[in-house]
């Protein structure tokens, strides 16, 4: 069962850029289909972007797209989020995610593994 440990969330002015990490305990990281959720207060969870375990493919959602870069590292187990162009309406608590299946899903029902979440608030 792999584990997920994100880092590198903090207060930001809008404009400015955060990279977001999550290291995986799994050896088999490269199985996963990896991807970040977030959730602001008083919203439903929402899907940010995604990159299939095949490492090729990604998604985004149409709020983040051309702004955030999901990537991943499989030698180092770990999945990084690059947010540039940060906005206010970016705050929220940002998950990450990982699944075994071959394409990503963009519900969180699609997603078995979840890290505990980490902050992110961008000050207009």
């Amino acid at each position: 069962q792999v584990q997920l440990v994100e880092s590198g969330g903090g207060l930001v002015q809008a404009g400015g850029s955060l990279r977001l990490s999550c290291a995986a305990s799994e050896r088999t990281f490269s199985s996963y289909t990896m991807g970040w959720f977030r959730q602001a207060p008083g919203k439903e969870r929402e899907f940010v972007a995604a990159r299939t375990r095949s490492g090729i493919t990604t998604y985004y959602a149409d709020s983040v797209k051309g702004r955030f870069t999901i990537s991943r590292d499989n030698a180092k187990n770990t999945v990084y989020l690059q947010m540039n162009s940060l906005k206010p309406e970016d705050t929220a608590v940002y998950y990450c995610v990982a699944s075994r299946g071959f394409t990503a899903a963009m519900s969180p029902g699609g997603y078995g593994y979840w890290g505990q979440g980490t902050q992110v608030t961008v000050s207009s």
